[in-house]
């Protein structure tokens, strides 16, 4: 009687823990939740899981009822009759054998149906994107426009995009969890993804994710998909094409206008081509679910004060000597090594390595000084004077550079936009 009495009294408690956690539930936004229609793929996967959800659940209650009330009907009761042996009920197990097969007739239709229609080729009129991973960052090239970019990618609403996934070292596997479908990079083998983003996408910013363990920045290895109108992707891949030149002609001060044509300076002038950079998504309207919130490490230093003073023709001079062999940035003659992220238009780009931090002057600089330290096994090294390099595992003594060099260099990747 104690025991009961102590179970009577905890369950309102319970039940209002229960309450608090479904109002709690319903009450926040998911925002790289996968329950909702935003492309055809996702659509179709969500249907199946719907009806797997409404199937399970019917099973679950009919079995539990039937579970309760065998429960309590043959319970054991006190002086009652010995219960009887049965051997077999041929009526029963032809329910129990049909049902589920018709529960799962049911079942496979959709789900064959709908492996069927993501399977198939894409449309010849879709975007054609080459996703590649790396250790621990995205590469997509646009081939049909001939440029490349890294940790951002673009695509049309209203349109296919039709993806051809594939990894230059250990396995990889993308997803956007808002556009649905999640597939695989395998070594040596190219994988296929395609989805047409729906008008309810809007012009928004999507998470997306390497969800295959790849090492020890595997939870680093982020990216950014970004869903826009069919003029802005127009306008987008035309600024991306085009090259981004650093022309160290002499010149007034002058300060970046309102399209961020121009950014002049004392020592030079940058220009794309001589035209506007194209669209690139606004800042402002970027969500804070899709904003970096990773903490820099409190044990890497950097005047900051020495940002505004940052020469960009000095940094275009640093940027040949130091990061040309891994780095390729259209129009600069040398710079075509695929080792590292493109960085044409990395200005365009609102976050850095593989969207683990915002990109601004404050956080590209520690980035530069020593990117080990920033994202743990960052395949790329420290260049910060006296900096312990864990990539390289040394300390960075010839070679290295000063805060100011490294304010240089940030001046100038900020101007290429």
């Amino acid at each position: 009687m104690k025991r009961l009495f102590r179970a009577r009294q905890l369950a309102p408690a319970v039940w209002m823990a229960a309450l608090l956690l479904a109002v709690g539930a319903c009450g926040v936004e998911y925002p790289n939740s996968t329950f909702n229609h935003h492309t055809d793929f996702n659509t179709a996967i969500d249907g199946i899981w719907d009806q797997l959800l409404l199937w399970g659940t019917i099973v679950f209650v009919i079995v539990e009822a039937l579970l309760i009330y065998t429960i309590i009907k043959f319970r054991a009761r006190p002086g009652g009759p010995k219960p009887q042996m049965t051997h077999g009920n041929t009526a029963l197990e032809i329910t129990w054998t049909v049902v589920p097969i018709f529960i799962l007739v049911i079942i496979a239709i959709p789900t064959v149906k709908a492996i069927f229609e993501t399977q198939k080729p894409a449309p010849s009129d879709s975007v054609q994107v080459q996703v590649i991973g790396h250790q621990w960052w995205w590469e997509f090239k646009y081939p049909e426009y001939g440029f490349s970019t890294a940790n951002e990618m673009y695509i049309p609403v209203g349109r296919t995009v039709s993806l051809t996934l594939e990894t230059k070292d250990v396995l990889h596997s993308f997803w956007v969890p808002q556009m649905g479908g999640k597939r695989d990079l395998i070594s040596n083998r190219v994988n296929r993804l395609w989805f047409t983003p729906k008008e309810s996408a809007g012009t928004m910013v999507w998470n997306g994710f390497c969800t295959e363990y790849c090492g020890p920045s595997h939870a680093n290895m982020k990216f950014r998909l970004y869903t826009v109108t069919p003029e802005e992707f127009a306008s987008w891949t035309a600024g991306q094409a085009a090259p981004a030149v650093f022309n160290t002609v002499a010149a007034p001060p002058t300060s970046t206008d309102s399209a961020g044509t121009t950014a002049t300076t004392a020592s030079g002038t940058l220009a794309t081509s001589g035209a506007a950079p194209g669209y690139f998504f606004p800042a402002e309207r970027v969500p804070a679910s899709s904003r970096p919130q990773t903490p820099v490490p409190a044990a890497l230093s950097y005047d900051d004060a020495l940002l505004a003073a940052g020469d960009p023709a000095n940094g275009q001079a640093l940027f040949s000597r130091t990061c040309i062999g891994c780095h390729a940035i259209n129009g600069v003659p040398g710079a075509v090594s695929p080792i590292g992220p493109n960085l044409t238009h990395l200005a365009t780009r609102h976050t850095i390595a593989a969207g683990l931090f915002p990109n601004d002057a404050a956080h590209l600089a520690r980035w530069i000084k020593n990117a080990p330290a920033m994202k743990p096994g960052a395949q790329m090294n420290a260049w910060g004077a006296d900096q312990y390099d864990a990539y390289g595992k040394r300390t960075v003594t010839m070679g290295g550079l000063s805060d100011a060099e490294i304010a240089d260099l940030v001046a100038y990747l900020q101007a290429l936009k």
